[in-house]
């Protein structure tokens, strides 16, 4: 048996312009997924699904003939997503899957939460296969990678894409004022595939914005106010919100809230990031939110 585990993300900062070269700021959680792989005598993979609290959520047999990975089932997306990750593991090194195999994919969070169940399962293929998870990324889902990068990383991280090439710096980041810090789950996921396709039509890069966002960055790591943070956070929103032409979550969702609020990668759904002076559980919980949870409860 073979475990391999990665850690789930969140941006902090650089949603979007992060693919056109902003330096962003990324998190990796507490939370991730694991994967365990038994080698078997079979010509078969069969391949289970398990959510937070052991349920299964899909599972499927796969038969391998001449190179090609067979589905049990039909015109199932999650099947063909996994046969698309499966073969181009196995285009970028044949000697993967030379065997068959009993796999259980475990995720410690709920898959809706958009903390990377994607991204750590590629990450995790990638180390299972031997190959490079970049090059997985860039021939499945695409993206910027810095998911990729968190599920690699046990601190906080900045990323920025420069002429095509990654750069990655493990930083400290542990904010005085993170008893401050709040994530609330918005109650629906989104599909930051589909985030990305809306960016790539309705915005134009932006140098300037690119420059203001990884200044904001930069900013925002060494920050030891929570006033000063919050005016971050503000003009980040701002330049996002008009970059994409959308309302920030606070005018959109909570004008009345006593703090400021972050959406936190595409915008629309998953989490956003709350600063309060006062525990806003209570707040949001009013609103018919009831995921909240502390900075120092999810962030690694």
């Amino acid at each position: 048996m073979e475990s391999f585990y990665s850690n789930g993300k969140l941006l902090l900062t650089g949603e979007y312009v992060v693919l056109d070269g902003a330096k962003a700021l990324a998190v990796p959680t507490k939370y991730g997924q694991f994967l365990d792989v038994k080698a078997t005598d079979s010509k078969s993979i069969l391949w289970k699904s398990t959510g937070e609290k052991g349920s299964i959520w899909f599972e499927d047999t796969f038969t391998i003939s001449e190179g090609t990975i067979i589905s049990a089932l039909q015109n199932n997306p999650i099947s063909e997503r996994l046969i698309q990750i499966l073969e181009t593991a196995k285009h970028l090194n044949p000697e993967f899957l030379n065997s068959g195999y009993d796999i259980e994919s475990r995720l410690t969070f709920p898959k809706d939460w958009g903390l990377g169940s994607s991204s750590t399962l590629l990450n995790n293929i990638a180390d299972w296969a031997k190959i490079d998870p970049y090059q997985l990324l860039d021939k499945t889902f695409g993206g910027s990678g810095y998911d990729m990068a968190c599920a690699k990383h046990n601190t906080a991280i900045t990323y920025q894409l420069i002429n095509e090439k990654r750069h990655i710096q493990p930083i400290h980041f542990n904010p005085v004022f993170k008893d401050n810090l709040y994530f609330v789950y918005l109650n629906q996921k989104q599909n930051s595939r589909d985030g990305i396709a809306s960016y790539r039509k309705t915005s134009k890069t932006n140098t300037l914005a690119l420059s203001e966002i990884s200044e904001i960055t930069e900013q925002i790591i060494i920050c030891k106010e929570l006033s000063d943070f919050n005016s971050l956070i503000i003009q980040h929103e701002s330049i996002i919100s008009k970059l994409i032409n959308q309302p920030t979550v606070k005018s959109r969702l909570f004008p009345d809230f006593n703090g400021e609020l972050k959406s936190l990668g595409a915008w629309g759904g998953d989490f956003i990031l709350a600063s309060s002076s006062e525990n806003p559980t209570a707040y949001f919980k009013a609103k018919g939110f009831h995921t909240i949870l502390r900075y120092q409860d999810l962030i690694l």
